[in-house]
C-alpha cells in the first residue's frame, strides 16, 4: 500500500464514494464524492499529534470492534494509506458544541481545516476494476450461538484483534472477568452452507479457524476444540498445516447443524459456557465446559452490493455477488465491456486467489488500453427510426441503458449505442411498431431458418435415415 500510495502513475482517492457512472468501455465518466476529513492532505505529516491530544477518546473503536476506543480524530485502521487521520463530527466537541480545537492548537504543521467541504469530482477512464471486497456475517442473527447475549462468546474477528499485538489489549486475551481463559472452542460454518442463511461455503473460516487455533495455543496456551462440519483445507500447503494444528494438540470434533436434534447450541452453564451438540457418529448428545466460544463467520456481499451494481450496470448471482461473464472463459470480466472484478466481491475467496485476481483483472484493463480499439458482437439492435413512434418501451425495458431518445425531423426517436448493446433482445421483443430490430434475428432470416428446417425434413435422405433408425 506503501508502495502505492508513493507512485507517480496512481492517483488514491480514499474516503470518497462513487455516485455515478456514464458513458462505456474506453469513455467512462465516473462522478467521485469526496468527504471532508477536515484535514490537508497535502501538508498533514501523519505524526499523530492531533491523535494524541484529542481530549475525547472514549468513542468505540470500528477497527477494532468495539473492543477498544478511539478519540473524535482518528486514523481509520492502523495500516491507513495515505496516513492522514479524519475527524468524526458526531463525536467531536468543536461540530457538536463549538468548543475545544485541541487537535487544532497542537497540530505543527496547521494542516487541521473546519472548514473543509465536500469535493465532486468527474473522472474520465478507460476501464474500471471493482474489488469492494465483503463484510463479515452478522453472528447475531443465529441466536442458539449467544452472541451478544452470553458474555464472552467472540466472533473470530474479535479474537484477531485481541490476539494481535497492536490490538486493544496488546496481544492479551482475556475473559469478561479479566482471568485468562483455560479452554476455548472454535465453531465453523457460522452463516455458511446453511439453507437458513448462505447455502454456498465461505471458503476461508477453516484455515482462519486453524490459524487461530494455533494462535492461540502458542500464546494464550489454553485447550483449544474446534466443531467443523467440513474440514476444507484446499490450497496450497493448507492439508500440510491442518495436520500441524491437529499435532499440536488441538482437539476436533465434527457436527452437522442440519441434524433432527438441531445441531450446535451454547449456553451458560456454572460460569462456564456449555456447547452441546450431537456426536455426528455415534448420534449420541455431546457436551463440553469451555472458558469462551469463538464463532468463525463466513463471508457475505457488502451491504450496498446491490447499489453497486446497478450504479455500474453489472449482474448479481443468486448468492448476492457479482456475477462474472463466464466462470471459465471470462472470470474478471462483466457483462459491461471495461468493468472487471476483483477478490472477494465476486464470491469466497482467500488471499491468495484474491491476489491472483486482481493481477488477472489489471491485466485484461491493461490488455484494453494497449489495444487502442474494442470489438463488437455482431448481434446487437439498431432502430428503424422511420417506424418508431417514440413510445421510450425499449428505453425502459434495456437491462444495459444502451438505448437513450434522440431528435430526428423534430420528433423523438430511439436510438441504440451499438457498444453498450448486448443484442439481448428485449427492447426487439417488445417494440409494438416493429422498429427494434436485432441483427442476425430479423423477421425475414428468422423465416429463412424455418423454410431450411421445414425442406430438410422434406428431403428423402432425412426421411430415409428416419426408417433405418
Amino acid at each position: 500500500m506503501v508502495s502505492v500510495g508513493r507512485h507517480e502513475n496512481i492517483t488514491l482517492l480514499s474516503y470518497s464514494e462513487v455516485e455515478s457512472v456514464s458513458g462505456y468501455v474506453g469513455n467512462f465518466t465516473v462522478r467521485v464524492r469526496r468527504k471532508p476529513r477536515y484535514v490537508d492532505e497535502n501538508t498533514c505529516t501523519g505524526c499523530g499529534t492531533c491523535v494524541e491530544k484529542c481530549p475525547w477518546k472514549k468513542i468505540p473503536s470500528e477497527f477494532d470492534l468495539g473492543l477498544g476506543n478511539r478519540p473524535a480524530i482518528y486514523f481509520p485502521f492502523a495500516q491507513a494509506v495515505p496516513r492522514v487521520p479524519v475527524i468524526d463530527t458526531q463525536n467531536c466537541a468543536y461540530f457538536q458544541k463549538g468548543k475545544c480545537r485541541a487537535c487544532e492548537k497542537f497540530c505543527l504543521t496547521g494542516s487541521i481545516n473546519f472548514e473543509q467541504k465536500e469535493e465532486i469530482l468527474d473522472l474520465d477512464v478507460g476501464a474500471i476494476i471493482l474489488a469492494t471486497g465483503f463484510k463479515d456475517f452478522e453472528a447475531r442473527r443465529i441466536q442458539q450461538y449467544g452472541y451478544g447475549e452470553l458474555e464472552n462468546v467472540l466472533t473470530s474477528m474479535e479474537l484477531e484483534r485481541l490476539i494481535n499485538t497492536g490490538g486493544p489489549t496488546i496481544g492479551e486475551v482475556r475473559l469478561k472477568d479479566g482471568r485468562k481463559p483455560e479452554s476455548i472452542a472454535i465453531i465453523h460454518c457460522v452463516g455458511s452452507r446453511n439453507t437458513d442463511y448462505h447455502e454456498y461455503c465461505s471458503r476461508v473460516c477453516c484455515m482462519y479457524s486453524l490459524k487461530l487455533a494455533q494462535l492461540v495455543r502458542d500464546y494464550v496456551g489454553a485447550e483449544v476444540h474446534e466443531y467443523y462440519r467440513d474440514m476444507r483445507s484446499f490450497g496450497k500447503g493448507y492439508e500440510a498445516f491442518y495436520k500441524r494444528v491437529e499435532h499440536a494438540g488441538v482437539h476436533f470434533a465434527r457436527f452437522d447443524q442440519d441434524t433432527p436434534a438441531g445441531g450446535l447450541h451454547v449456553s451458560r452453564h456454572n460460569g462456564q459456557l456449555k456447547v452441546s451438540t450431537t456426536d455426528l457418529y455415534t448420534g449420541q448428545p455431546s457436551e463440553l465446559l469451555v472458558d469462551m466460544v469463538v464463532l468463525s463467520t463466513g463471508i457475505e456481499p457488502q451491504a450496498d452490493a446491490a447499489h453497486v451494481a446497478q450504479t455500474f450496470s453489472i449482474s448479481r448471482g443468486p448468492d448476492g455477488f457479482f456475477l462474472e461473464k463466464h466462470p471459465k472463459l471470462a472470470p474478471v470480466e462483466t457483462t459491461t465491456d471495461g468493468v472487471y472484478l476483483a477478490g472477494a466481491c465476486q464470491g469466497p475467496k482467500d488471499i491468495p486467489d484474491s491476489v491472483a485476481q486482481g493481477g488477472a483483472a489489471a491485466s485484461v484493463a491493461l490488455s484494453l488500453m494497449d489495444a487502442g480499439h474494442v470489438t463488437l458482437e455482431p448481434f446487437t439492435t439498431y432502430i428503424d427510426q422511420s417506424k418508431c413512434g417514440g413510445c421510450r418501451t425499449c428505453e425502459g425495458l434495456c437491462p444495459y441503458h444502451a438505448i437513450e431518445m434522440v431528435t430526428l425531423d423534430n420528433r423523438m426517436v430511439a436510438y441504440v449505442n451499438e457498444v453498450l448493446c448486448k443484442g439481448c433482445g428485449a427492447c426487439a421483443a417488445a417494440c409494438p411498431a416493429q422498429a427494434a430490430i436485432q441483427n442476425g434475428f430479423t423477421q425475414d432470416q428468422i423465416l429463412a431458418e424455418i423454410d431450411g428446417i421445414l425442406s430438410l425434413l422434406k428431403s428423402p435422405s432425412f426421411i430415409q435415415a428416419e426408417e433405418v433408425s
